[in-house]
C-alpha cells in the first residue's frame, strides 16, 4: 500500500499490525455482517497515522476488497492517510493525536450505562502519551469503572522526533497508568501467542479499566527498518520494497505447515 501509495507510516504500522490482526480475527465480536449494530464490539484507531494496518486488517476481514487497497491515497479515494468514517469498518476519524481514549471512554461509559456488554478498544502510540487529552481521559476510565474499556499502548519507543524517552519522558508508564486506576498488563505485542492469551484474560480486573503495554519493534518483521527512526515516515525505494517482501516470503515459510 505504502509503495504504491508513495506515501504512508511505515513503521508504526508494521510494529502496531500484529495487535490488531489478533484483536480483529480472535477477541473482538465485530464483522461486516454486525458493524451496523451497536451491540458489539468496537475499536478507535487512536494513533491514526499508522492507518495503512488498519486497511490492511479491515480487507482481510472482508469489510472491502483488496482491491480497494491500490486506491489508498489516490485521487478522489476515500483511502486517505488518516483514519475516516467513509470507509467501511472505521467508527471514527482519527489522525489528531490524544483523542482516541477521549472518544472510546465515552463509548464504553455509553454501553455501561445503557446495560450492554460490549467492549471498546483503542490503540493509542507512546508518543502520543504526551497529549494532556490522554491523562484527562485515564482519570474518567476510572471514575466511571470501565472495565469494558481496553486501551492499547503500542510501546515501540519512537517518534517521528527521536526516541520518545529523549523528546518527553514518560517513564514509569506502568506506575503512571496504576495511578489513575487501570489493572496495568505488559506483553510482546509483535507476538500471536502471548498477544492471544492475554486479551483471554478480560478484564484484568472487575470495576478497573484495562490497560494494555504492547512491547514492541517499529519496522517489525523487515530487519533493515526494525528500530530505525528513519522509517517513521518513509516510502520504500524499488529496491527496498523487493528486499522487504524477499523477507516477507522467507517469514511465510516458515510458518507453512507440512501437507498445507
Amino acid at each position: 500500500m505504502i509503495y504504491k501509495a508513495n506515501a504512508g507510516h511505515t513503521g508504526g504500522s508494521l510494529s502496531c499490525i500484529d495487535i490488531l490482526n489478533v484483536l480483529y480475527n480472535h477477541v473482538m465480536n465485530i464483522s461486516p455482517q454486525n458493524f451496523n449494530l451497536i451491540d458489539r464490539d468496537h475499536y478507535i484507531h487512536s494513533k491514526g497515522h499508522s492507518v495503512e494496518a488498519l486497511y490492511a486488517v479491515l480487507a482481510d476481514k472482508g469489510f472491502f476488497s483488496y482491491d480497494l487497497l491500490d486506491t489508498v491515497e489516490k485521487y478522489a479515494s476515500d483511502f486517505i492517510g488518516h483514519p475516516t468514517r467513509s470507509v467501511l469498518g472505521i467508527e471514527q476519524n482519527t489522525g489528531a493525536l490524544g483523542h482516541g481514549l477521549s472518544v472510546a471512554i465515552g463509548m464504553a461509559l455509553a454501553a455501561k450505562r445503557d446495560g450492554r456488554s460490549d467492549r471498546v478498544f483503542t490503540i493509542m502510540g507512546d508518543g502520543e502519551l504526551t497529549e494532556g487529552s490522554i491523562w484527562e481521559a485515564s482519570a474518567s476510565a476510572a471514575h466511571y469503572r470501565l472495565d469494558n474499556l481496553v486501551a492499547i499502548v503500542d510501546r515501540n519507543t519512537l517518534q517521528i522526533s527521536g526516541p520518545t524517552e529523549k523528546v518527553m519522558s514518560m517513564e514509569p508508564l506502568e506506575g503512571k497508568f496504576s495511578a489513575f486506576g487501570f489493572a496495568v498488563r505488559h506483553v510482546n505485542g509483535n507476538n500471536i501467542e502471548e498477544l492471544t492469551a492475554l486479551f483471554e484474560k478480560l478484564p484484568f480486573e472487575t470495576g478497573k479499566p484495562n490497560l494494555v503495554l504492547a512491547h514492541t519493534t517499529k519496522g517489525n518483521g523487515i530487519s533493515f527498518m526494525e528500530n530505525q527512526i528513519q522509517w517513521h515516515h518513509r516510502v520504500p525505494t524499488e529496491e527496498e520494497y523487493a528486499a522487504a517482501l524477499s523477507e516477507l516470503e522467507e517469514a511465510e515459510k516458515k510458518l507453512e505447515r507440512p501437507n498445507g
